[in-house]
C-alpha cells in the first residue's frame, strides 16, 4: 500500500489561496497566490477579450484550484542520503516540493514513496553545478483511474541496471505504477527531456480514461493537457461545436498528440485526420482510433508542411500548437485554403491574436476562456472561427 499524502501546501486563509513555499520565498511559480479565485478568473477574461474579438462569449471554465495537477516535473536535487524532489534555486541547490498542493493527491504520495526508493536505491543526483551525478528529474503522470506512469530522466545508462534491479521493490512500494521508464539525457543543458527512452515494465502506455468517453493511450514522450478536468472541456467544447455544424463531413486535427481532438470528433458521417510530429503518438492515436472504430487516421509529420503539402482541403480545421501559435506559414495557408471553419485552441492569447490578425476572412463566432493553470496568469482560451 502507498502512504497517505503528505499534507497539501495550498490552502486558503481568509478567502486567499495560500502556500508556506511561496510565503517562504522557496517557490515563487503561482505567482497569483493571494489574488481570489474570482479575481483570477475574471482578470483571464478580460485579457483574452482585450486580444480576441468574438461576439459571444461562453462561461469560463474553472475547474478545481487545488489537486488538479496530473503530472510532477520534479528536479533532483540535494544527495543520495538527503535528496530533493522540486525544482533548483538560483543557487542550483535543490528545493523539495513534494507536498505541493497543484498536484493531486496520488501523485503526492507516490512521489514521497518514489522519493524514499531512489534514496535506498543510491541513485545519484545530478548536480548541475559540478556537472557530475545521474538522476536529473523525476516526471510522474497520473490516469483518471489512478494508475501511474514513472518516468526518470538520467544523465545516462550507468545505474540501469541497478534501477532494474530494484524495480521489483518500487511496483510493491508503489502499486499503481503502470509504466515506468528511464528517459537519457546526457547532454548539460536545460532540457527536461532527451530522445532515448527505455521502457522497463510490460506496459509501455497509459490509460487515459476521460469522463468524455474516450480512453486516450499517453505514451512516455507523448502531450497531455496537465489538468484533467479542463482537458475534457475542451474535448468537449470542440465536439459541440461541431456536432453544431452540419456541413462539416471531413476533419483535420493539427498538432494532434495522441489524437485527443480528433477521436472526440470522429463518428458517422465525419471522417478525421490527425496530424502529429511524433510517430510513438500517431501509433498511440490509431490504437485507439481502431479499438473505437471510428473513421480516424493519422500521419506523422510536421503540421503546417503537411497542410501546405497537400491538394486537400477539409471541411474544419482544428489547431491546438505550442505557446508560439501556429505561425505565419499556417495561418497563411488557412487564410487562402477555402476551409470554412477553424477550432483554434491556445495556450497563449497572444500568439492567438497574431495570428487570427493574417487569417481576417476567418472570424471568430464564439470564444471560451479555460483555466487550465489556476493561480498563474496562464490559461487556455478556445474560438470557433468561420469564413
Amino acid at each position: 500500500m502507498v502512504d497517505a499524502a503528505p499534507a497539501s501546501s495550498l490552502a486558503v486563509v481568509d478567502g486567499l489561496p495560500r502556500c508556506h513555499h511561496f510565503d517562504a520565498y522557496r517557490c515563487r511559480s503561482c505567482t497569483l497566490l493571494g489574488t481570489t479565485r474570482d479575481d483570477q478568473l475574471s482578470d483571464k477574461e478580460a485579457h483574452a477579450r482585450g486580444l480576441v474579438s468574438a461576439p459571444v462569449w461562453l462561461p469560463t471554465v474553472a475547474g478545481p484550484d487545488v489537486g488538479f495537477r496530473n503530472k510532477a516535473k520534479m528536479a533532483v536535487g540535494g544527495t543520495v542520503d538527503a535528496m530533493t524532489l522540486g525544482i533548483l534555486d538560483r543557487d542550483l541547490v535543490g528545493v523539495d516540493l513534494r507536498d505541493c498542493g497543484l498536484h493531486s493527491d496520488g501523485l503526492r504520495a507516490a512521489l514521497d514513496r518514489v522519493g524514499s526508493w531512489v534514496s535506498d536505491a543510491g541513485l545519484t543526483p545530478y548536480d548541475v553545478g559540478a556537472r557530475r551525478g545521474e538522476l536529473k528529474h523525476v516526471l510522474l503522470t497520473e490516469s483518471p483511474d489512478g494508475e501511474l506512469m514513472l518516468r526518470l530522466v538520467m544523465r545516462s545508462t550507468a545505474l540501469e541496471a541497478r534501477v532494474r534491479s530494484r524495480l521489483p521493490a518500487l511496483l510493491e512500494a508503489v502499486p499503481a505504477l503502470r509504466v515506468v521508464t528511464i528517459n537519457l539525457q546526457p547532454e548539460h543543458k536545460a532540457v527536461l527531456e532527451g530522445e532515448r527512452e527505455i521502457v522497463l515494465t510490460a506496459e509501455s502506455t497509459l490509460p487515459m480514461r476521460l469522463a468524455t468517453g474516450v480512453t486516450l493511450r499517453l505514451g512516455p514522450r507523448s502531450f497531455f493537457q496537465t489538468n484533467t478536468r479542463v482537458a475534457e472541456a475542451l474535448y468537449d467544447q470542440a465536439r459541440s461545436w461541431v456536432a453544431a455544424l452540419p456541413e462539416v463531413h471531413t476533419a483535420w486535427d493539427l498538432y494532434c498528440g495522441v489524437g485527443g481532438f480528433a477521436l472526440h470528433l470522429a463518428g458517422p458521417g465525419r471522417d478525421v485526420l490527425g496530424v502529429e510530429v511524433s510517430a510513438d503518438a500517431v501509433d498511440a492515436a490509431s490504437s485507439t482510433a481502431a479499438e473505437l472504430g471510428v473513421a480516424a487516421q493519422f500521419v506523422a509529420a510536421d503540421a503546417t508542411a503537411y497542410a501546405l503539402g497537400s491538394d486537400a482541403v477539409p471541411d474544419l480545421v482544428v489547431v491546438n500548437p505550442p505557446r508560439r501559435g501556429i505561425g505565419s506559414d499556417l495561418a497563411a495557408w488557412l487564410e487562402t485554403s477555402g476551409v470554412r471553419h477553424v477550432v483554434y485552441s491556445s495556450c497563449n492569447a497572444e500568439s492567438l491574436a497574431r495570428d487570427l490578425a493574417l487569417m481576417p476572412s476567418l472570424r471568430p463566432v464564439e470564444a471560451r476562456v479555460l483555466d487550465m493553470f489556476p493561480h498563474t496568469t496562464h490559461y487556455e482560451v478556445m474560438v470557433l472561427l468561420a469564413r
